[in-house]
């Protein structure tokens, strides 16, 4: 496995492939970013990782300074399922000046659910991978992957490529899960064990909403009961939810009623001192 430390370095190299497959990361890598990696053996005729923790994309009060770094044990992972080349540059690499020009999502997006919890996350989140795309495809364009887990940044991402004209074709890969249906995440390791064990409640309040909303059938839905009633349920049990919502895929809209269209049901909560999403599609 190659290991690029400047766009210039990674360029190079990519010089005589015709197709990247790309999965971008922020490193402390587990399972489902190794699925990502595997599809994009299969999808294209170089497979790239990057590894960068992006400080545009926390708060002031959030992990930046503390979150995992781990990158010897992330190399060994990556070559186990045989990544051709790892993109790590250091922070003065990506961004050797002062990174004044951002990229703003549609707020109509970028602005409410996790974007209200976590302002300006989403516009940090576009302007390095909008970087990361412009260092990785540089000649015909290829194809990146990124986890559902991440859905409102999975839609927002497909939306900016999509708005941009850029020759990236954007794969989602199903939510890598633990056997107890807990999303995989980076932050898991902040979770003492009697947190672990609990963790799991919050894919089954959306599991349950879900299922509430399933069989419901067509028409009117309170759906804000339904809502308010999962949220208090983690509070019960000494969480502290920032949201669980039912929403429309398409746009993320809030539902009131049952017309057909594909729904999804997110969810964002702190247990003790760690933030947990996940979401699952209807």
């Amino acid at each position: 496995m190659l290991i690029a430390r400047t766009v210039a370095e990674l360029r190079q190299h990519l010089r005589s492939f015709h197709k990247p497959a790309f999965v971008p990361t922020m490193g402390n890598l587990h399972d489902g970013h190794l699925n990502l990696m595997r599809m994009a053996k299969q999808l294209g005729d170089v497979s790239v990782a990057s590894i960068f923790v992006n400080r545009l994309q926390f708060l002031p009060s959030e992990d930046f300074a503390s979150y995992p770094r781990t990158f010897e044990i992330d190399c060994d992972k990556l070559r186990s399922v045989g990544c051709d080349v790892l993109f790590a540059p250091d922070e003065a690499e990506l961004y050797p000046q002062p990174q004044t020009f951002k990229l703003q999502p549609d707020p109509a997006l970028a602005d409410i659910l996790e974007g209200q919890f976590r302002p300006g996350f989403f516009t940090g989140v576009c302007t390095v991978v909008l970087k990361l795309f412009h260092s990785v495809f540089t000649h015909s364009g290829g194809i990146a992957m990124f986890g559902q887990k991440d859905f409102q940044q999975l839609l927002i991402l497909r939306r900016m490529v999509e708005q941009l004209a850029m020759p990236v074709n954007i794969v989602a890969a199903n939510t890598t899960r633990a056997p107890d249906g807990l999303a995989l995440s980076s932050r898991n390791g902040y979770l003492s064990p009697e947190e672990r064990a609990e963790a799991v409640q919050l894919s089954m309040a959306l599991k349950q909403l879900a299922q509430a909303v399933r069989s419901a059938g067509m028409g009117h839905l309170d759906v804000a009961a339904l809502e308010a009633a999962a949220m208090a349920g983690l509070r019960d049990r000494g969480w502290q939810p920032d949201y669980i919502t039912v929403r429309r895929q398409h746009d993320l809209s809030p539902v009131t009623a049952l017309s057909g269209d594909p729904l999804v049901v997110l969810g964002a909560a702190r247990l003790g001192k760690t933030r947990l999403i996940d979401n699952l599609e209807i």
